[in-house]
């Protein structure tokens, strides 16, 4: 049977699925059977067993995240290349609060620049841009979606 993730606690590593059927099922952690982590309104496929589902797997090759829109790894990783100093990747991906501190620490390091440790504080921004556009490039698509746009994973 299929249906839709409701809600997710990932304190008590339970979950309620809405089966097409019109009823809900919970699962606990250890009957997800995908690599990627359940998030709310993803499309599951579940065997029924009471009202609890069994062998929960993600239905491959749907992006369900109707909330925010389809992000590009292109492109976040060559914002992350050219201006991963400044955080405009964060700022594309929708991880505003990262941005800012990526862009503050980018700025304060120019304005101490004078001394030896602006230096410091201008090129840590933009090391983590290089390595953070290395892994959007090494990952499928697939993986990118749900990692960073599904996922809502801010950081490498």
């Amino acid at each position: 049977m299929q249906g839709t993730i409701l809600s997710i606690s990932y304190q008590g590593n339970v979950a309620i699925i809405s089966g097409d059927d019109g009823n809900r099922y919970n699962f606990d952690a250890g009957q997800w059977r995908t690599n990627y982590a359940p998030t709310v309104g993803q499309r599951v496929d579940f065997v029924p067993v009471g009202n609890v589902a069994t062998e929960v797997y993600l239905v491959q090759n749907q992006f369900t995240n109707t909330v925010t829109d389809k992000k590009s790894k292109v492109v976040a990783g060559l914002l992350a290349i050219f201006l991963g100093s400044l955080g405009i990747h964060k700022f594309y991906l929708g991880y505003h609060s990262e941005g800012i501190v990526m862009l503050v620490m980018y700025l304060t390091g120019f304005f101490l620049a004078f001394g030896l440790v602006g230096f410091l504080w201008v090129w840590i921004p933009g090391i983590i841009g290089l390595i953070e556009a290395i892994i959007y490039f090494t990952k499928s698509d697939y993986d990118f979606e749900q990692t960073y746009v599904v996922g809502n994973r801010p950081w490498f």
